[in-house]
């Protein structure tokens, strides 16, 4: 019997970043952090693009009915600037909004940044997978992914992830499971395997 495994997509959308103007650091921080965060084996699809909203939808089909990610984590273009236009093309591809977590990384963010307002991230599902707007900056897709914790380690207020593994298998994609230490995933107790 194979061990099941999930495929998730990293998406950085960054005019500069994927002109070559600077180098990317989101990508390589969502790896890290789900190397970190993840005990279930996982494989990555990785894509640098534009912030432009074509290119966005494109990618963002490509990597559900194509490639076949059961996760996909964008970061970047989430702001009220003209350019960002992530929120919009990840809504053009949906075929439900989950605004819960949008609102949960807003609420974690205002913790650190007044500015966490202005974030536009959104959340949907596309046929099995479910797609996450991230932040754009490394040290706050920790924090939303994470959530806050108090100096002892003592979970103060709940990041995002820990919905995920079960909101996976409501939509039917893979079982998966996070090192506690990290993400304590949240289940019902009739969910738990």
């Amino acid at each position: 019997m194979t061990k099941e495994f999930i495929k998730i997509g990293l998406v950085s959308i960054s005019d500069r970043a994927s002109s070559g103007v600077y180098e990317d650091k989101g990508i390589p921080s969502l790896k890290e952090w789900l190397t970190r965060t993840l005990i279930t084996p996982f494989e990555l699809e990785t894509r640098l693009i534009a912030d432009e909203q074509d290119e966005i939808e494109v990618t963002l089909k490509d990597l559900v009915d194509a490639e076949g990610c059961q996760l996909i984590l964008t970061t970047g273009g989430t702001g009220p600037a003209r350019r960002d236009v992530t929120p919009e093309a990840t809504l053009a591809i949906a075929d439900k909004e989950m605004p819960g977590f949008g609102e949960q990384m807003r609420q974690i963010s205002l913790n650190f940044v007044p500015t966490a307002i202005l974030s536009r991230q959104v959340a949907v599902i596309r046929k099995q997978c479910l797609i996450i707007n991230l932040p754009g900056q490394p040290k706050a897709i920790a924090q939303t992914l994470e959530g806050l914790k108090d100096e002892t380690g003592e979970q103060l207020v709940h990041g995002i992830f820990a919905a995920v593994p079960y909101c996976l298998d409501l939509i039917g994609a893979p079982f998966i499971e996070t090192n506690e230490a990290v993400v304590k995933a949240f289940r019902p107790k009739l969910a738990v395997k």
